[in-house]
Formats: C-alpha cells, sequence, structure tokens
C-alpha cells in the first residue's frame, strides 16, 4: 500500500537531491505523472504525452533519461513483460520485495499483487543452493476477469 503522498513525493525528492541530481521542473511533472498514474504501468511514450499536456518544454528523450535516472536511483522500477515494452513503475520505499503482477493475455491489463506470494520459495533457494535472494518478480499470465466475462456474453 502505498504510504501517505507527501511521505512518498518528499522520500522521492530527498533521494534525487542525496545522490546530487538536480529536481528539474521536467523530472518533478514526470515524477507528478507516474505518482498520479501509479497503477497503471506508463511507457516513456505515455509518460511524454501526458507530461507534453502540462508542460510544452521538454523532449522525449529528457523522459528517456530522466527514467534511467529515476531507475538507477531506485525510486521506479522499470518492467518489461512480453510485448517488449518497457514500462514503469512506481517504487514504494516501504516495501521488502518488488510486487507481482497479473497480466491479462486477452486486453493487455495489469493488475498489481501487493502480497509476498513467494517467502517458502525464497526459504528453499537459501536452504537448497545457498543463494541470497535479494529481490524477485513474478507474472502470472492468464484472463482478467472483465475478459472472462465478455467471453461468456
Amino acid at each position: 500500500m502505498l504510504v501517505d503522498k507527501v511521505q512518498q513525493i518528499n522520500f522521492i525528492e530527498n533521494k534525487i537531491h542525496q545522490s546530487n541530481f538536480k529536481l528539474t521542473p521536467q523530472r518533478q511533472a514526470i515524477i507528478a505523472v507516474i505518482y498520479k498514474r501509479v497503477n497503471e504501468h506508463l511507457s516513456p511514450e505515455e509518460i511524454f504525452a501526458l507530461v507534453k499536456k502540462e508542460s510544452s518544454e521538454i523532449g522525449l528523450a529528457t523522459v528517456y533519461r530522466t527514467l534511467d535516472v529515476l531507475v538507477e536511483l531506485n525510486i521506479i522500477d522499470k518492467i518489461v513483460f512480453e510485448d517488449g515494452m518497457a514500462r514503469y513503475d512506481l517504487t514504494i520505499n516501504d516495501k521488502q520485495h518488488f510486487h507481482h503482477h497479473l497480466l491479462c493475455t486477452q486486453c493487455g491489463s495489469i493488475e498489481e499483487i501487493h502480497e509476498d506470494l513467494l517467502e517458502d520459495v525464497e526459504r528453499l533457494v537459501s536452504q537448497q543452493f545457498h543463494f541470497l535472494v535479494t529481490d524477485h518478480r513474478l507474472t502470472f499470465h492468464g484472463v482478467c476477469m472483465n475478459c472472462q466475462r465478455k467471453s461468456k456474453e
């Protein structure tokens, strides 16, 4: 679950400043778009189009560079699903692991699961393979409830 919006924005801004990056108006606009649409898993082009509506003083290259910086600072996660398109997801600063996704193979919708479903698997990997798991990513592929309902009609 997201922490308070003000706390999250302050966390992001502090992380940028502490890493000696400037918090430019363009970066603020990109962060605001990602934050406002936190459940949408936006592509760089979608972020660009949304930011461009608010501020015409931005180019697509600036969006890509900013996304790279935000990924490097662990403010956002870059996710590439099977369609090959990179999408971005806000990193929540109080989480233990990356959350999981449900990807509908019919309509392309993406839903998040915030429960850690792999604790037992991590423990097993650690014990059997002497491997320290620091994170994991899991995407379930299937058909969402809306598409199931439409196919029955």
